[in-house]
């Protein structure tokens, strides 16, 4: 078989996709592109062997690229993977795929009509060996039965979202933005649906600031099982970037911290929670690239597979739905 020739669409976190691609011998990429000067003049440098666009359409629509990575600004995310659906190609996008009910709509039906095309997004905790970890024992019933989960998104960055291109978009939403990492590993930690939220936000942080949206949004998610979960996305925080995650089980209690995280297996407070070492972050913005390429060579599905993608993003629009709204918001299936 011949290899895949694929593209990357967008500069900043995606040249991370550029090695990511490399690792897999069954893909090589052939084609960069971005729009910047400063982007496109170190791509030049760096990568003279590669071909190098600055309007992305030329990609997109090339029957020469079997599969593209889009890593552009969210707000063009959904123009971008339907017209590389509709010429044929695989998409692995960062993450959010889009940023509005209409668009996701318009994805789906997109592949719906290429239902042998795989898309993927960059949904990367589920790489990180402390949440496998944590995944397993889950599923083991270490932690005996899941109650409560808090996934809260630390973003750290203010200044991302009032000088960065974030703040100039006309909208914006921390929870696609981040808080998707959360919701997605909220879903895939415990295996459930969610069927509906309630959420408050609020622009304390950035007030003054070109941004026009919630900097911080704090959710309730319940889940089929009966189980609770708080997810927030928290982009105004005087604290380094991390992703807190407590775990309420019948048996024991997990918390992320750093740079170990706890396991409490008492509530006697004389009991000390044993320490997990287990290495965090740990992931490579490339490393779901490989089960990607792996998945469009046998026809099987990625380990981020486009049902998850769809159901993360389902979550994450009745959030942001209901962080404007009174009461609240049932996810809805795409």
């Amino acid at each position: 078989m011949s290899k895949l020739r694929a593209a990357v669409i967008g500069l900043g976190v995606g040249e991370q996709h550029i090695a990511g691609f490399g690792r897999h011998p069954a893909c090589e990429v052939t084609a960069l592109c971005d729009c910047a000067d400063d982007k496109f003049a170190m791509a030049r440098a760096k990568y003279p062997h590669l071909r190098l666009e600055r309007d992305a359409r030329t990609l997109l629509t090339d029957p020469d690229i079997d599969v593209v990575s889009i890593a552009t600004f969210d707000d063009v995310h959904c123009e971008q993977i339907v017209m590389a659906l509709e010429h044929g190609k695989h998409v692995f996008v960062e993450k959010p795929i889009c940023l509005l009910e209409a668009e996701l709509v318009a994805i789906r039906a997109a592949l719906k009509r290429r239902p042998r095309l795989k898309i993927s997004s960059n949904l990367i905790l589920r790489k990180s060996p402390r949440f496998l970890e944590l995944r397993d024992w889950i599923r083991t019933g270490t932690l005996g039965d899941i109650f409560l989960i808090e996934a809260d998104y630390h973003y750290g960055r203010l200044h991302k979202l009032t000088d960065g291109w974030r703040g100039k978009l006309p909208f914006y939403s921390v929870m696609h933005g981040g808080g998707i990492h959360m919701i997605d590993l909220v879903l895939w930690l415990t295996g459930q649906r969610a069927l509906r939220v309630t959420a408050l936000g609020n622009q304390i942080a950035s007030a003054g600031s070109s941004f026009q949206n919630h900097d911080m949004v704090i959710s309730l998610v319940q889940l089929e099982n009966g189980a609770v979960a708080k997810i927030s996305a928290n982009f105004g925080c005087v604290k380094p970037h991390f992703h807190n995650v407590h775990v309420f089980g019948t048996a024991a209690t997990y918390q992320n911290d750093w740079p170990d995280a706890r396991l409490y297996r008492s509530r006697d407070p004389d009991v000390p929670y044993e320490r997990v070492v287990t290495t965090y972050p740990g992931a490579h913005k490339g490393d779901l690239l490989f089960s990607f390429i792996e998945a469009i060579r046998t026809e099987t599905e990625p380990e981020v597979g486009a049902d998850d993608v769809f159901a993360a993003m389902s979550v994450s629009l009745a959030i942001e739905a209901a962080s404007h709204a009174a009461g609240p918001v049932a996810v809805r299936s795409y």
